[in-house]
């Protein structure tokens, strides 16, 4: 009978190779998860380590906390597209100024849209506790001023409660952020985008152009379609005004506006529009560059406001 050790050495050979061959790779060269499709993101927290998170607080004592929602936005943008779109802007935005991004809540406040499937809400009492919590734990760290950035209409009122429960209660200083900006937005370059005098809001023109910048790899513009919508008569008759920006008529407009079905307002998405869309445009309409400069207007104003508040109140002043 033949010895079997010449092929157990010769097996056992090519085993060390492949194991030598295994144990040499870098990181980079290794197999990790298929769905993995992140990069470290300057000054945001999830991707920080403590010591990063330490020296960044030799910096800056502030935080950008978004705050978005999970609900439908259309058949062509994703759930996420509030909260993403929020996140993304403050990661801009701490790009070019010192200010960690500290994402607490996907969720908002979206009664309104649950009879579409996969939206999801908060009450306003639980988003203020975990933000005012959140905010309390970062205080215990060093950060003591908080620019809460609403990304979702629906939680402009609870913001409010938010920042003012903060200023009220604890040792930190809060502003909301989308109206702290209002005084350094660039008005001629968003006066430069086409303004075709139509009612465009939730999912339409303005806020597709937008994801198109965002997060491109999440829009399907193949899947929208314009939207039918049916206002009750007296909201009906107010569009024109609203349209022109009369701010009584869209005052009144949105107190009654995109309400929860149970409040018998007929005014729930399912209520006034076939894909939930609230826009009469077509959302095929909407461009990258369009997104690009409301995107790039924001940011900066929101720049050159943290960069002001710095300059009124330096760090451990």
């Amino acid at each position: 009978m033949k010895s079997l050790r010449p092929f157990v050495a010769t097996v056992t050979a090519s085993a060390a190779a492949i194991f030598c061959a295994l144990s040499i790779q870098t990181p980079a060269s290794a197999q990790t998860s298929p769905v993995w499709g992140q990069e470290k993101v300057k000054n945001y927290l999830p991707h920080m380590t403590v010591p990063e998170v330490e020296d960044l607080l030799t910096r800056t004592d502030m935080v950008i906390i978004p705050i978005g929602a999970v609900e439908q936005h259309g058949l062509h943008l994703p759930m996420g597209t509030d909260i993403i779109s929020g996140i993304e802007r403050a990661k801009l935005i701490a790009a070019q100024t010192d200010v960690l991004v500290a994402p607490v809540l996907f969720l908002g406040q979206s009664p309104y849209h649950m009879e579409f499937t996969g939206s999801m809400t908060l009450s306003s009492e639980t988003i203020q506790q975990v933000m005012v919590e959140a905010a309390e734990s970062l205080l215990r760290h060093g950060f003591k001023r908080f620019l809460f950035l609403s990304a979702h209409g629906g939680t402009a009122a609870t913001t409010t409660f938010v920042v003012d429960r903060i200023n009220q209660e604890t040792a930190g200083i809060a502003v909301d952020l989308g109206s702290a900006i209002g005084p350094f937005r660039e008005r001629e370059r968003t006066a430069a985008i086409p303004d075709p005098g139509l009612f465009d809001r939730h999912g339409g023109v303005s806020e597709t152009s937008r994801a198109l910048y965002l997060m491109p790899d999440l829009v399907d513009l193949d899947a929208a379609v314009p939207a039918q919508l049916t206002f009750p008569e007296h909201m009906e008759a107010m569009l024109p005004e609203v349209i022109a920006g009369d701010p009584t008529a869209l005052k009144v407009f949105l107190a009654e506006g995109l309400k929860d079905s149970k409040t018998g307002k007929g005014t729930s998405s399912a209520e006034l529009s076939t894909t939930g869309v609230w826009s009469v445009r077509d959302p095929r309409e909407a461009t990258l560059e369009q997104g690009r400069i409301e995107t790039e207007v924001y940011v900066d104003a929101a720049v050159k406001f943290i960069e002001r508040w710095k300059e009124l109140r330096p760090q451990g002043g």
